[in-house]
């Protein structure tokens, strides 16, 4: 069947189909979105750019939104080297590559597979590393018991997960005089809904015990790091403070009061950030 011609997709070694978005033209910035969501996410900052001379791309991870769900293969490692297929496949060249929350494990697990040969940039929003499991080595993580219970809410109703997380801490909707329209966490709900029941839960393990230290270590180019202090999903401290100390050459921007979902709550800002990195 023919597919019309706003459908892009790309399809990977294993034949997993990945579902993209290719706006603008100029300099290209790849996106890598968070868990449960897609490239729709990136929709306001793919907008403003895309707009002001950039080639903006964001795909839809393996396993979420219009992508193929497949079985296996819902780790770090498969993301990233979808990531670098993407990457190779529109022949792409000195990316600028920006991730949010689970994305930007995505971005730093790519550098440490393939290195920034072809990395321009990097930008880390809300992002999990270095690693967002307790251990004896990371104290400052969340403990086991805070993902084994999204692992149970999930498997009992994960479309009430969904509903409480974007009415609670992802935008900081519980926080007093929070202003957070039903239509942005509608979206989020929807996006999370439009993902595989198995690859938003094998997601769960990927995003909060894999260790990136070693990875942030191989980021050599300039890195943007953003991060909300009021992030009620991924602290701070264990988080965007802790990668900026790991990053030789990292810049780390502090939104005092943001929460989690701060491309959407401080998109403004964000968008103004990320363009000023883009023109340095």
């Amino acid at each position: 069947m023919h597919r019309p011609p706003f459908m892009k997709r790309l399809t990977m070694k294993d034949g997993t189909r990945l579902h993209y978005k290719d706006w603008g033209t100029g300099p290209a910035v790849v996106f890598s979105h968070g868990w449960p969501l897609n490239a729709d996410s990136w929709e306001s900052q793919m907008m403003y750019l895309a707009s002001l001379g950039f080639r903006c791309i964001a795909h839809d991870r393996r396993g979420h939104g219009r992508s193929t769900q497949p079985w296996l293969g819902n780790d770090m490692d498969t993301y990233a080297d979808d990531l670098a297929e993407l990457i190779t496949q529109l022949a792409l060249e000195r990316v600028t590559l920006v991730g949010f929350s689970a994305g930007g494990g995505e971005v730093a697990r790519y550098v440490g597979r393939h290195g920034t040969k072809n990395v321009a940039r990097v930008a880390l929003i809300s992002a999990v590393p270095p690693l967002m499991l307790q251990t004896p080595a990371n104290p400052g993580g969340l403990p086991m018991k805070t993902f084994d219970g999204m692992r149970a809410q999930s498997l009992a109703d994960r479309a009430q997960l969904y509903r409480d997380l974007a009415s609670g801490p992802f935008f900081g909707a519980n926080r007093p005089g929070a202003k957070v329209s039903q239509g942005v966490m509608d979206s989020f709900w929807r996006q999370g809904m439009l993902a595989g029941h198995k690859n938003t839960f094998d997601c769960i393990k990927a995003f909060s015990e894999t260790d990136f230290t070693d990875d942030l270590a191989r980021i050599d180019v300039p890195t943007l790091i953003v991060h909300g202090d009021d992030d009620q999903i991924v602290p701070i401290d264990a988080a965007g403070r802790a990668s900026a100390k790991r990053i030789k050459h990292a810049t780390l921007k502090v939104y005092p009061g943001a929460p989690h979902g701060l491309a959407d709550t401080h998109k403004d800002r964000l968008n103004e950030d990320l363009l000023g990195f883009l023109r340095t």
